[in-house]
């Protein structure tokens, strides 16, 4: 049985990473203060991964809007990501921190690590200001996901963390209606 994640606050780590043409570490504490999308992938120099990466680099901007950063990770060390990004133009204008998961310790805590092949399942956590698991969502390996669906949910979560007396119904977009729960509602839906 999968353990649900909700409300779950992310616990320490520290993994080296590839930002910007360099190779720094990275936190729990760089989670902190603003929103987050820890986006797990299956490995660098693959088919599906670099589409779904550069799908998150054209929508970087939209993210760093609502005061969000992005997180990529891969079991793959740092190194290998500074070399893919050194042969792949649609890897080299990745803003975003590239992790290295090369202990698999955050496969393992996020529930998405394949201990037979030592990759992560394609696994997406939206994380609040305060560290803590507020929507995910797990893929099958051959199943790439959308940027522009992540960049939705952010505004959701954000809206209901804010209103927190209001939900966003499905398809839910900024400055949609939005529900109040009450017994005025069931059944009127």
């Amino acid at each position: 049985m999968m353990e649900n994640l909700i409300n779950k606050k992310v616990e320490p780590f520290t993994v080296q990473a590839f930002h910007n043409g360099e190779l720094k570490d990275v936190s729990e504490s760089d989670l902190l203060g603003h929103w987050s999308v820890i986006f797990f992938y299956p490995a660098d120099f693959t088919f599906v991964c670099p589409t779904e990466l550069e799908d998150l680099s054209d929508h970087y901007e939209q993210f760093r809007k609502l005061n969000c950063e992005l997180y990529s990770v891969s079991t793959d060390s740092a190194y290998v990501h500074k070399a893919w990004a050194d042969a792949s133009p649609n890897i080299a204008k990745i803003r975003y921190p590239m992790l290295s998961d090369s202990a698999a310790w955050l496969s393992r805590f996020f529930g998405v690590y394949i201990e037979a092949t030592g990759q992560a399942l394609r696994g997406t956590f939206i994380i609040n200001p305060q560290g803590e698991v507020k929507a995910y969502e797990v893929h099958d390996l051959g199943i790439g996901r959308n940027a522009e669906e992540l960049v939705r949910k952010v505004e959701a979560a954000q809206f209901v963390a804010e209103h927190g007396d209001q939900v966003c119904p499905a398809k839910w977009k900024p400055g949609a209606a939005t529900l109040k729960p009450g017994l005025d509602l069931v059944g009127k839906l």
